[in-house]
C-alpha cells in the first residue's frame, strides 16, 4: 500500500484518497485465480458446472448476483442454448485473469453452495453476462427462459 501512495504522489496525486484506496483494494483484492474446466464426472476442485454455478478450491459456488439459463436439466432448446453459452462465457472469463469472490448477504444458498459476487478490477462478471445477454439480475426468483 505504502509504495501505491508514494507512486500517487510521485505522479501528480490530487488529493481524491478514497480513489487511491479503492484502487488498492481492487489491486489487492484480485488474487484468485485458477485453471478452470468444464465440470464432469468425478473430482470438481475448478471447473464450471453451469452459467451461473462453479467449483472453486473444491468448494461450490453460486454467483450471487445473477441467474442464467438451466441446463440440468433446460425446459427447452432456446434454454439449452443460451445455457451452453452462458456456462461456455463464464469458463472463458474465470480464466481470463484473477478475480476476487465477496460474500453478500447470505453465505450459502439452500442447496450448500457458497453465494458469492465474482469480480475482477472491481466488476461484476455476472454483470458481464446480463450485459451479452447470458443472464439476468437475480430478483429472488427464478425467470423463465422458453417463450
Amino acid at each position: 500500500m505504502s509504495i501505491a501512495v508514494g507512486g500517487w504522489l510521485a505522479y501528480g496525486g490530487s488529493g481524491d484518497f478514497d480513489s487511491l484506496l479503492a484502487l488498492a483494494h481492487t489491486l489487492k483484492a484480485d488474487l484468485l485465480s485458477a485453471s478452470f474446466s468444464i465440470c464432469g464426472d468425478g473430482r470438481h476442485i475448478n471447473c464450471v458446472v453451469d452459467g451461473d454455478t462453479f467449483w472453486f478450491e473444491a468448494e461450490k459456488i453460486r454467483i450471487a448476483d445473477i441467474d442464467t439459463p438451466e441446463l440440468s436439466p433446460p425446459r427447452c432448446e432456446a434454454e439449452r442454448i443460451k445455457g451452453e453459452a452462458a456456462k461456455a462465457r463464464l469458463l472463458a472469463l474465470l480464466n481470463a485473469g484473477t478475480f476476487s469472490l465477496s460474500t453478500g448477504l447470505r453465505d450459502e444458498d439452500k442447496y450448500g453452495r457458497k453465494l458469492r459476487t465474482v469480480t475482477r478490477a472491481g466488476r461484476s462478471l455476472g454483470s458481464t453476462l446480463v450485459h451479452e445477454g447470458l443472464a439476468r439480475r437475480w430478483e429472488g426468483e427464478r425467470h423463465g427462459w422458453c417463450d
